[in-house]
């Protein structure tokens, strides 16, 4: 029996939130109502948020060893994530962003710097590492680092899952062993040329033969395509405050999904009500909650739906 249930490699992220009433027109101003630090990061969110659904998690990053990595790593303790590998880079800052929340619809602007000093080394990734959980969840920024652990849990037969938007080089080693890609809508155009962002996740998936290949649609849900048919989970209604972090909850949800064994349609009607209810809340964490709010949300039934996703979808 693994000890985990989930690991996962890759970034992690301390944030200054700006809230604004409204964003400025391009060269602007505004004044703000607050700033705060916030702790985010797409691999550390999404483990975060595995540990809140009851899953033995553990988090495999590099943190600085400033201000802003402090905050980081108390914002892990306590939530039952194993840290043992996570590395204290000395003399290094965190990975920071500045965060412009607009408050009249919730929606933030995210500009956002990483020291390459925090850079994770292939040769820092060891078989035990990945060996000892039941599933891998990446991301793709140090990309050599994370192909390497992709590679080593599919040599040993455990899934791989992994949060991209952005194009990275080399990234196509990676994607020959991910098992679930779950990008942003930009990503499969950016990657493949193709206009269609639904060819361009066909292609992407007949090329390298992942089971389940999907797209995060913002406020108007996800889909995915598996055994060659596409399914389309509408988005959950809510008050929105903040959509900073939804993805990355979104992608913790994923992976509790995978490792329950539910449907398609279910752990995505699932990713989508945790990522609403994370947008309740400021911050990248502000808002992650259980599986018994998740179901209640689920329950009530409110949704968003995009009718040419849906009818692309059928």
């Amino acid at each position: 029996m693994p000890d985990f249930d989930v690991v996962g490699v890759g970034l992690n992220a301390t944030d200054t939130l700006i809230l604004v009433p409204r964003f400025p027109a391009y060269a602007g101003k505004e004044p703000f109502v607050d700033e705060m630090y916030s702790p985010g990061g797409q691999v550390a969110s999404a483990m975060v948020a595995c540990a809140k659904l009851g899953l033995r998690t553990k988090y495999i990053g590099t943190v600085g060893d400033d201000e802003r990595g402090r905050i980081q790593i108390e914002s892990l303790q306590g939530t039952g994530i194993n840290l043992d590998h996570v590395q204290i880079r000395q003399g290094c800052a965190n990975q920071s962003a500045y965060i412009v929340i607009d408050q009249s619809t919730g929606e933030r602007t995210v500009f956002w710097r990483r020291s390459d000093c925090l850079r994770l080394d292939p040769s820092e990734i060891t078989p035990e590492m990945i060996t000892n959980a039941r599933l891998l969840h990446i991301d793709g920024h140090d990309t050599a680092a994370v192909g390497r652990a992709a590679a080593i849990a599919r040599h040993h037969n455990i899934p791989v899952t992994v949060d991209v938007d952005t194009v990275y080089h080399g990234f196509d080693k990676v994607l020959q062993n991910v098992d679930y890609l779950i990008t942003s809508s930009e990503f499969p155009v950016r990657w493949t040329g193709e206009g269609d962002p639904f060819r361009a996740l066909i292609m992407i998936q007949e090329e390298y033969g992942m089971k389940v290949a999907a797209m995060t649609l913002g406020s108007f849900g996800s889909i995915a395509r598996m055994d060659g048919k596409f399914c389309y989970s509408p988005a959950f209604v809510v008050n929105c405050v903040d959509t900073t972090g939804a993805g990355d909850v979104f992608h913790g949800a994923y992976c509790y999904g995978v490792l329950e064994g539910l449907s398609l349609r279910d752990t995505l009607d699932l990713s989508n009500a945790m990522a609403a209810l994370n947008c309740t809340a400021i911050g990248a964490r502000g808002g992650i909650a259980d599986l018994a709010a998740a179901k209640a949300l689920m329950a009530r039934a409110e949704r968003r739906t995009n009718r040419d996703f849906e009818q692309r979808a059928l």
